[in-house]
């Protein structure tokens, strides 16, 4: 079978930020922020994500790339059969992760239906969060917009590579980016937003512990996609030519200056409307449409915000089915429409029970938290760290050659900065992910 290739680089670039630039970034990136204090944690991530970050992208995209297999041909390609259990591991994490994440992308789509109404469109943030919190407990209302989220995301899958991922990631982003820039606007000019500048931007070092840096780590992996095989998957449809260190940092810039964005954008319009910073997952959700209800054409905008908002979780939910999608067809030489229909049934099945654990089932709890916080902590604290682990000393140890080669300059030289990415990936990244697992646990 003729494996599928990106049409450009620049698709290859903008299907990757789309995995990246998804509800990580935008759902995710400013309630966490805010729930670990602002500024010295918006530090911590900074420094996990132009560190760990960056190297593991390299990494994953490098090995993606010479082995032309996802995670677990690759991963058995360049360490032996049982490395594989790696790549299953990454498989399992993304079918997770999709299974709740599209829970959340069902939520952007509800979003987009009462845009069209005035329900949110008020600063009554006692009413806005009535709503929400309204929505997400119902017990059959939300696994509709569930429901509608997964076979969208299926869709494009099935498409391909070229006509249904890159196309779709080349769509919509630039828009997404200027409308970020224009609520930016709006929310730094309500009165007593300053002091949300100062939350997100002045760090507090006093409130650092292990768990914060836990959670900093945790969330670059799961901003950035890693740990799980996206890029690993993506990078296999890249051809030989491209550069891959300056694509990985063209991806990881633009996923940090959208989180960036995005806290100026939440974080200030929080403080104004005299909001708990610590609100939790459903802080874009209540404030947004505060925001848009002090804005001439606010209805317009909240429409364009939570379409774009859809499109942003979507290209991340391609990615993350593009992972278990082509395991099947690597390693079973599966036909692709089948396989992601099955998958994506799947994926809905176990998303029922993350749904109905935010509401009807809620008294059931593991180890204190619902299901759907369970699969959360799981995945993004546990298992894509431990992907990090892996594809480090796999690339640190045993595919530092071919890697080393295929990242080399024109002129056969090695960047500057490959002399601190062996000793990073054979020592200090796993260390540092070990110990600050270890720490958690």
């Amino acid at each position: 079978m003729v494996r599928a290739a990106w049409g450009s680089r620049v698709g290859f670039i903008l299907a990757a930020a789309g995995s990246a630039i998804g509800l990580g970034a935008i759902w995710k990136f400013p309630y966490v922020t805010a729930q670990n204090g602002g500024g010295a944690f918006l530090l911590l991530f900074l420094v996990m994500v132009f560190t760990l970050g960056i190297f593991i992208m390299i990494a994953e995209m490098a090995v993606g790339q010479i082995s032309q297999q996802s995670p677990v041909g690759a991963y058995r390609y360049f360490g032996g059969r049982s490395w594989s259990i790696v790549g299953y591991i990454g498989v399992v994490c993304g079918f997770l992760i999709l299974s709740f994440y599209s829970v959340v992308g069902g939520w952007t789509i509800f979003y987009i239906v009462k845009s069209f109404g005035d329900t949110i469109l008020t600063s009554d943030a006692v009413r806005l969060k009535a709503i929400f919190d309204g929505f997400i407990t119902d017990p059959v209302e939300p696994l509709w917009y569930h429901a509608v989220f997964m076979a969208l995301t299926a869709g494009v899958v099935l498409a391909g590579v070229q006509k249904g991922i890159e196309r779709v990631s080349k769509s919509l982003m630039t828009l997404l980016f200027f409308l970020i820039l224009v609520l930016i606007v709006r929310s730094l000019t309500l009165p007593g937003a300053s002091e949300g500048v100062m939350y997100f931007l002045m760090p507090d070092f006093s409130k650092v512990n292990a768990g914060m840096v836990l959670e900093a780590m945790g969330l670059a992996f799961f901003s950035l996609s890693l740990g799980m095989g996206c890029m690993m998957t993506y990078g296999s449809y890249v051809s030989n030519e491209t550069n891959l260190a300056n694509s990985a940092a063209c991806v990881v810039g633009l996923t940090t200056a959208i989180c960036i964005l995005v806290g100026l954008m939440i974080l200030p319009a929080v403080f104004a409307f005299g909001l708990n910073p610590a609100e939790g997952s459903g802080l874009t959700f209540i404030i947004m449409p505060a925001v848009f209800s002090h804005l001439a054409g606010g209805q317009l905008f909240a429409i364009l915000f939570f379409f774009l908002l859809f499109v942003a979780a979507l290209t991340s939910s391609v990615s993350l089915m593009e992972v278990v999608t082509s395991f099947f067809i690597d390693e079973f030489d599966m036909p692709r429409i089948p396989v992601s229909i099955v998958m994506a049934i799947l994926m809905f099945v176990v998303g029922i029970a993350a749904s109905l654990s935010l509401g009807a089932w809620k008294e059931y709890t593991f180890f204190g938290k619902s299901f759907f916080g369970v699969l959360d902590y799981a995945t993004s604290h546990l298992m894509m760290p431990f992907g990090g682990i892996m594809v480090t000393l796999l690339v640190g140890w045993r595919a530092w050659r071919p890697v080393a080669a295929r990242l080399a300059l024109p002129d056969g030289e090695s960047p500057w900065w490959w002399r601190v990415m062996r000793p990073f990936c054979r020592y200090i990244a796993p260390l540092l992910i070990l110990l600050v697992l270890l720490q958690n646990l």
